[in-house]
């Protein structure tokens, strides 16, 4: 077997591999830099948490059209921006901060949401809404999460320099009458809307996979913004080429293959970044002490 056939061979013979190729680079295109944003405003935990919540939604979404992709989506999307709102209004009104009451909401989510399949699916369909099924995703399914993608590149582009602010300092904006609240509702909604169009073909659990730790690699690598975004977007397709064929020679599922591959860059990158790692971390300051 040749290296063509080894690399590209998956992908010209079926159709599956080439929709779930193009999945994956929509997703790197709009997920990652999400991803970036959520790592440089300190809310890596916070894209989790709205990941679970997404659950009980398309558990709903399923109870009522089965593996409808657009019910499953839009009943994710509200169950998400709810889920946001909640933990918003709960954080104004008391004295927790916005993480433990998003932790606190995500929990109660991801249990609503397997019970719910639970009591009306089969272990086979929770296990679907749980880890997703890349293979699986069809042209109505690609066409979701290729609009959403475009959705998410547009608007990133649109509010780059407020968004980028208000991730830098919050207080200038506020002061300059930045609308900072408007900016972070509207991210919240792109973040969502990338958890749902990511879970067609990852899962609920695995979608938030492709979004943050691509995003936090680039960090051990950049600090630029422009190039952590770079750097995000090519690890995020780098991975999602490599997870596929990794798991259709190994013959394991597709969306835990992908972020695995993520989380191997990721301690690559712990060891080697050059902006954090331990290697270069420690001998810099071997040539500090030195000097």
């Amino acid at each position: 077997m040749n290296l063509y056939e080894l690399i590209i061979g998956p992908f010209a013979e079926f159709d599956f591999m080439r929709y779930a190729l193009a999945s994956v680079v929509c997703l790197a295109f709009s997920a990652a830099p999400v991803g970036v944003f959520l790592v440089m405003r300190r809310m890596s935990l916070i894209g989790d948490a709205l990941s679970h919540a997404v659950l009980p939604g398309a558990a709903v979404g399923y109870m009522f059209a089965g593996l409808s992709m657009p019910v499953m989506s839009a009943g994710g999307f509200a169950a998400g921006m709810l889920m946001a709102l909640l933990a918003g209004l709960a954080s104004r009104f008391t004295s927790l901060k916005e993480d433990a009451n998003f932790a606190a909401f995500y929990l109660s989510s991801l249990a609503i949401g397997v019970v719910l399949v639970s009591k009306n699916g089969s272990s086979v369909d929770l296990l679907h809404l749980l880890f997703g099924s890349v293979l699986a995703v069809d042209l109505p399914a690609l066409q979701l999460i290729a609009s959403a993608a475009s959705v998410t590149i547009v608007a990133l582009a649109v509010i780059y320099r407020p968004l980028v602010l208000e991730s830098i300092d919050p207080l200038f904006l506020k002061s300059v009458n930045g609308k900072g609240g408007f900016w972070h509702v509207l991210f919240l909604v792109l973040v969502v809307m990338n958890l749902v169009a990511g879970f067609q073909a990852l899962g609920t659990l695995m979608s938030v996979g492709l979004m943050m730790l691509p995003a936090i690699t680039a960090r051990l690598w950049a600090k630029n913004m422009g190039m952590l975004l770079l750097l995000a977007v090519l690890t995020a397709l780098v991975c999602g080429f490599g997870g596929l064929l990794f798991s259709y020679y190994i013959e394991i599922p597709s969306g835990p293959a992908i972020i695995l591959w993520c989380g191997a860059f990721y301690l690559v990158s712990v060891l080697l970044g050059l902006e954090g790692g331990i290697i270069p971390k420690w001998l810099r300051h071997k040539k500090h002490r030195r000097a």
